[in-house]
């Protein structure tokens, strides 16, 4: 699939059919992931991927989604800040958050790109989630991410449009104005 195919076609998806996928697509999507800018080249993103059905359960309880459980696969999206803090002290944590997002964006792009369906959950008990999967304290649970094949085609969120988003060399400025030529 291209590139702009894959971005706009790319979307949230709750309902899954029963059917299992190939796991070994999954870890191609999550190569594609750990390939994402890092700040100073240091892999600090880690990737669990769960197929038991009673953690996947657990886990969809310690979000509050339910949705989740009626996914085959659920991968779980950490960081290591212990390289980039002893690197960069206080903007470690941003730069751990812009590489976790890099790496999801592309996380996201080739699922879509392997006719894979997910929804990108945030929101979840971190100290449940780390419990249920032996992830160490130090460790910041990034995401969540329920895998399989979407069921059906549901009407799809209107996406943003470039002109409210988009401004030219001061906030809120709407137009690209040419620079002036000093006069000779």
């Amino acid at each position: 699939m291209e590139l702009d195919k894959a971005i706009e076609k790319r979307h949230s998806v709750r309902t899954f059919k029963q059917k299992k996928p190939d796991w070994r697509k999954i870890i191609e999507v999550i190569d594609a992931a750990i390939k994402g800018p890092l700040a100073g080249n240091a892999g600090t993103l880690k990737f669990l991927l769960v197929d038991k059905s009673e953690k996947i359960k657990r886990l969809a309880k310690a979000s509050q989604q339910s949705f989740i459980q009626n996914s085959k696969y659920l991968v779980i999206v950490c960081s290591d800040p212990a390289q980039l803090e002893r690197s960069y002290d206080d903007r470690a944590k941003k730069y751990l958050r812009q590489q976790a997002g890099a790496a999801i964006q592309n996380f996201l792009l080739k699922l879509t790109d392997l006719e894979l369906a997910t929804c990108w959950v945030g929101a979840f008990q971190d100290e449940e989630v780390k419990r249920i999967l032996n992830i160490p304290k130090d460790i910041e649970v990034e995401a969540l991410f329920p895998i399989g094949y979407e069921l059906g085609k549901g009407k799809q969120p209107t996406k943003p449009d470039l002109d409210n988003n988009l401004f030219f060399n001061k906030w809120k400025q709407k137009k690209m104005s040419p620079e002036k030529m000093p006069r000779d």
